[in-house]
């Protein structure tokens, strides 16, 4: 843990500058849970413990390997707990420094910033030039099915209806849509459940507008998969309990795995980094000293001090295993 908290991560740096007039953005949050929240013991009912790791990941397009599965082309990963007024600011600060390294933004023509329309998500067209946000189809599905599942024998009818008012590009049709629906729901929760999806629809219709317009296959939203394997997998699809900053760290260094960054270069950086103590530049121990520091850990250790390492007792091996489980499992 404590090496965990100390971690500080290197830019992401680029060996080239690229021209391309497209570029794609997928941005996406995990949900993980707090053991405490400033200090042990200071979470009482409601239960609110939830922090919210960021992801957000820059790529070229989308192809598909030989089975037709799609990959993403040259993707590079951000994120990270971002807390303050300014948090979503200074994530895509970062991503939109490593776009003018890495491409000739004037070069570009189009950014497509798909998410599902969370605010710190949309501050990213305010920050990322020449950048549309595009609502992913994903949680259009989900709301819509959501608002009409109630409906039993008449509920495709009703999601045809909204569909075709979305395809038509006629917003006016989609709220008579939704209104009709919330109309024949009697259940209060329905009724509000029609509601909020009605209000995530058109909340949303210019990032639906935008993934139509564009004519773009490429205009797609895979942050939900992506925050499953780079995310949950590690913190929150267990029952795991974080704080606020080893949630951060772990998931940075999650980050700097999946942009294929080198775990031995992570370390070397870790000593260029460290400050030294004022005092501390340089110790030298004369041979009297050396050798009662020595006795000391002797006198620590007991038995195990002259013990080979294949005779150390088995809960000892059995804690070396664990620590090694705990970092493969990074």
């Amino acid at each position: 843990m404590n090496k965990l908290h100390r971690l500080e991560f290197p830019a992401l740096k680029t060996v080239e500058k690229k021209e391309l007039r497209t570029l794609y953005i997928d941005a996406d949050e995990d949900h993980v849970a707090l053991q405490y929240l400033e200090k042990k013991g200071d979470i009482r009912n409601p239960r609110i413990n939830t922090v919210m790791p960021w992801i957000i990941y820059v790529y070229e397009g989308v192809e598909g390997d030989e089975e037709g599965r799609p990959h993403l082309i040259n993707p590079k990963y951000f994120g990270g707990v971002y807390d303050g007024q300014e948090a979503g600011g200074r994530l895509w600060t970062e991503v939109l420094e490593y776009l003018d390294e890495a491409y000739d933004l004037d070069a570009v023509e189009r950014i497509y910033i798909n998410g599902d329309g969370a605010a710190w998500i949309r501050t990213g067209e305010k920050i990322i030039p020449k950048s549309k946000y595009a609502l992913d189809k994903y949680h259009m599905h989900k709301y819509i099915i959501a608002a009409t599942s109630h409906l039993e024998d008449s509920a495709e009818d009703a999601r045809g209806e909204i569909y075709r008012a979305i395809h038509r590009k006629k917003k006016w049709m989609a709220e008579g849509a939704f209104d009709r629906i919330i109309g024949i729901t009697d259940k209060e929760t329905k009724r509000k459940a029609v509601e909020q999806a009605k209000a995530y629809i058109l909340g949303n219709w210019s990032g639906i507008m935008i993934a139509m317009k564009s004519g773009d296959s490429n205009v797609r939203c895979s942050a939900e998969g992506h925050v499953s394997h780079v995310y949950a997998d590690r913190m929150s699809s267990r029952p795991l309990g974080w704080c606020r900053t080893g949630a951060d760290k772990m998931s940075r260094l999650r980050i700097y795995r999946q942009n294929q960054g080198n775990m031995l270069e992570l370390v070397r950086y870790q000593k260029k980094e460290m400050k030294q103590v004022s005092g501390a530049e340089e110790i030298i121990y004369s041979a009297t000293e050396m050798i009662r520091m020595e006795k000391a850990n002797k006198r620590k250790l007991g038995v195990l001090a002259d013990l080979p390492v294949y005779d150390i007792p088995y809960p000892q091996i059995k804690k070396i295993a664990a620590l090694k489980n705990h970092i493969w499992g990074l």
